[in-house]
């Protein structure tokens, strides 16, 4: 049987690229990339060939070995696994790069800059400390070719092949016997005599001033060249002339270089070093330091390295929402840091954070998340949106928080695109009619106003056509101003969205009752809009042919791009109305759509104001152009086509007569008006229209069908009976004096007579009220007598029995 030997080398758990770095160390260590067999992680590999005749080199290289396998320290290379044969030595260490390939690379790049350096500088001093303090060793190869960068920009030494002892032994240091390296040897090791008399640390000093001279100006050509500091920072040239200087006694121990450059105005003294100084230590740190350094350190990331944000920042925040409860404090620093991730690395890293914080109850979080949510929503795809997402986010609709209502209602512009038909045209449809009818903030009320018009075009065919014109039609009588500005531009940014009879039937009748409304910016718009549509209805009219062209948008599947020209001309941007929020809510806070006491809608000139007639059962107020029960009696046809919020969204309608009644229904409480002029009807105050659907609880009654209209009693006369043409005397009774009220009238010809319209009011009101007293009575008497025959039936009362009247 035949056995053959294993290659430790092909066994070797690391995979080694053949071709070595640039700029590796010099001597016979060869630096090359690698990586792990198993799971691909970048390696460093320093690869060491043993030849014949170089024992000690090799002897050299197996100490390097040894050592470096047993320091453990941030700063020292890290060792991850080794291989030792007969013919070559294998050093697996982390991935790093040369510092000298590092800094030419971003000097090419131009991205190098002096906080990098300082860092770095203060990392090997640190590391030096290190050795020499704490474990008496003297490194004996500080320069350039011993140092190196892993890819968060940390600066690591190595090149431990000629580390010695600091405790003497009888051994000295080790013999290099490469001229590269024992160029950076400092003056008094050249004096024999022994007389010189220096600390453990001075050499080791001595060639850390020579790594800050090539640092800054370049490979170092001779010693002599080390008196003139070049490029070295002004901050930094007397601790370097410390280090340099010829008494080695004088040289100072690293760790009060570190202190002396860490003085105000030091060159270490900045706000790169202190944050990594509080990275290093923030597991110790109290909460209330973590959440402050949390807060400030989103100010500095700018000006960090982006390798350094990534690998370096970017773990320990991630570490500190996971483990730390540091809250909402890391969303601004770890959505600054995800700008440097590529895709495939925010998908890995961050987008599990987010949809974890989703679920969190902390109020502060769940506003920050919406607040950025524009900075993370093209990483997140639709399943990821409608499953975890979405579902946690409609409960910002329900919070008690009006600014989480709002940053809820703002986020929907970014989402909407990606939920799926359920989400986006019934769920999300029950919210924004729920907050637009009830919310008490106007400015959320027309947050989601704007809101409905940017995404109507991300809306079903079917879900269009049976909510953004009742939609847009309840804004545009909401007692906010803002809110009925929206309503116009939300009719303008969707005006391709609906057909030519909507058009006309539907939203020209209400434009046009914005056409008088006390606030001059939604007078201006309505007309604006009322162009607009007024312009195509006449192409249309002029050219039928055209008619398929306007309305191929009506029933087209949703789409991004559809509405968008209108709404660039109507110049509608969302962050215009919204930004304003925060202010409206302070300056409106009783803004609510159930309030009564509102500003009164100034009469047209020649009109008297009727005067409020109290009606019993209902208080009358006195910025109403009608009193409450006229809304009570009108209300049907008057928000009917307003009621969008039903929660059957099956069951909705669209009528054009429900909303042409409302202009045609002249006189629901038996008003007449001038020539020319709009009546009371068509021109109700929004606020007495929107606290009439309040009334009316439409959000749980639903759509309703119009009621029909009252017959009058009998034996009234027709209004054409009357000689309207005539004036009469002040003195003669009123013609409508047994008149009850009646919904609608025939239009009257053009000459209105100058009867005073508060007298009639007046009287129909008082005629009404005399009808109602008379049905009462009548009924008081039916029972009087239906309970006189039960009495009589029943006979005389036995003991015992209950007297029922």
């Amino acid at each position: 049987m035949w056995f053959f030997a294993r290659d430790p080398v092909r066994d070797f758990p690391f995979e080694l690229i053949p071709e070595p770095l640039e700029g590796g160390p010099p001597g016979p260590w060869a630096l090359h990339r690698g990586r792990k067999k198993a799971t691909g992680n970048p390696v460093s590999i320093f690869v060491y060939d043993v030849k014949p005749g170089a024992e000690d080199q090799t002897q050299v290289a197996k100490a390097a070995f040894k050592r470096l396998k047993t320091l453990r320290h941030p700063n020292i290379l890290a060792y991850i696994d080794g291989l030792e044969t007969e013919k070559c030595l294998h050093v697996v260490t982390e991935a790093v790069t040369p510092l000298g390939m590092y800094l030419k690379a971003r000097v090419e790049a131009g991205d190098l800059k002096e906080l990098e350096i300082s860092w770095g500088l203060h990392q090997i001093v640190k590391a030096l400390s290190f050795l020499v303090n704490d474990c008496s060793l003297i490194h004996n190869n500080v320069c350039m070719a011993a140092v190196f960068v892993d890819r968060a920009g940390e600066w690591k030494l190595g090149g431990l092949d000629y580390m010695y002892s600091a405790q003497g032994n009888g051994e000295g240091p080790p013999r290099k016997g490469i001229p590269e390296l024992e160029q950076y040897d400092p003056p008094e090791l050249a004096d024999s005599s022994g007389r010189v008399v220096k600390e453990k640390w001075s050499a080791d000093m001595w060639r850390l001033g020579c790594l800050i001279w090539e640092v800054f100006n370049g490979s170092l050509p001779r010693a002599a060249a080390l008196r003139n500091p070049g490029k070295i920072p002004k901050s930094l040239v007397p601790h370097y002339c410390e280090l340099v200087g010829a008494n080695p006694k004088v040289r100072p121990n690293p760790a009060r270089f570190l202190q002396n450059c860490r003085a105000h105005g030091g060159f270490m003294s900045n706000r790169f070093v202190e944050t990594n100084l509080f990275l290093e230590e923030i597991q110790i740190k109290e909460p209330a330091e973590k959440q402050k350094f949390f807060q400030e350190l989103s100010k500095s990331l700018d000006s960090f390295p982006k390798d350094f944000c990534r690998h370096k920042v970017l773990p320990q925040l991630l570490t500190a929402f996971e483990f730390g409860n540091a809250g909402a404090v890391v969303l601004t620093p770890l959505f600054k840091v995800g700008k440097f991730l590529s895709a495939e690395e925010y998908q890995q890293k961050i987008i599990p954070v987010v949809v974890k914080m989703f679920s969190s109850t902390d109020r502060a979080m769940r506003i920050r998340l919406l607040q950025q949510m524009e900075q993370f929503i093209q990483y997140l795809d639709e399943p990821t949106v409608n499953t975890q997402i979405f579902p946690h986010v409609v409960h910002g609709f329900l919070d008690t928080n009006p600014a989480i209502r709002e940053q809820t209602v703002k986020s929907m512009l970014l989402l909407a695109p990606k939920l799926n038909e359920a989400n986006l045209n019934v769920e999300l449809m029950k919210h924004f009619a729920r907050l637009q009818a009830k919310d008490d903030q106007g400015p959320i009320r027309c947050n989601t106003t704007v809101c409905l018009g940017k995404i109507g075009s991300y809306l079903s065919a079917s879900t269009r056509h049976r909510v953004l014109t009742s939609a847009f039609s309840r804004a545009t009588k909401d007692p906010f101003a803002p809110s009925r500005v929206a309503g116009v531009l939300g009719f303008a940014a969707t005006h391709n969205l609906y057909s030519m009879n909507d058009c006309a039937h539907k939203i020209l009748p209400v434009l046009c009752g914005l056409t008088v409304d006390p606030e001059k910016s939604v007078r201006d718009q309505a007309f604006k809009a009322i162009r607009s549509f007024l312009s195509k209805l006449e192409s249309v009219s002029e050219d039928p042919t055209q008619l398929a062209e306007v309305e191929k948008d009506v029933h087209a599947a949703s789409s991004p791009g559809m509405g968008g020209a209108a709404a660039s001309w109507a110049g509608w941007a969302v962050t215009g109305v919204s930004s304003l929020t925060s202010k409206l809510i302070r300056a409106h806070p009783t803004a609510t759509p159930a309030e009564t006491n509102v500003p009164q809608r100034p009469m047209p000139e020649g009109l008297p104001a009727p005067a409020p007639t109290p009606v019993p059962a209902t208080p009358t107020t006195s910025g109403h152009w009608e009193t409450q029960e006229e809304d009570k009696d009108t209300a049907e046809d008057s928000s009917a086509a307003d009621r969008w919020d039903d929660e059957d969204w099956g069951s909705l309608e669209q009528e054009a007569e429900s909303v042409l009644a409302q202009q045609e229904d002249w006189s629901a409480g038996g008003q007449a008006g001038h020539a020319g002029q709009v009546s009371s009807q068509d021109h109700k105050s929004p606020e007495s229209d929107w606290s009439s659907w309040e009334a009316e609880g439409s959000w749980d009654q639903g759509w309703q069908e119009e009621s029909s209209p009252e017959r009058p009693p009998e034996g009234t006369r027709m209004a054409s009976e009357y000689n309207w043409g005539a004036p009469e005397p002040n003195d003669k009774g009123d013609p409508f004096a047994s008149l009850s009220a009646r919904p609608s009238a025939q239009p009257r010809p053009d000459s209105w007579g100058e009867d005073s319209w508060e007298g009639l009011e007046t009287e129909s009101r008082q005629a009404k009220a005399e009808l109602a007293r008379k049905k009462r009575e009548e009924r008081r008497r039916e029972m009087e007598a239906k309970r006189a025959e039960k009495k009589a039936a029943k006979g005389p009362m036995k003991l015992g029995a209950r007297k029922l009247d």
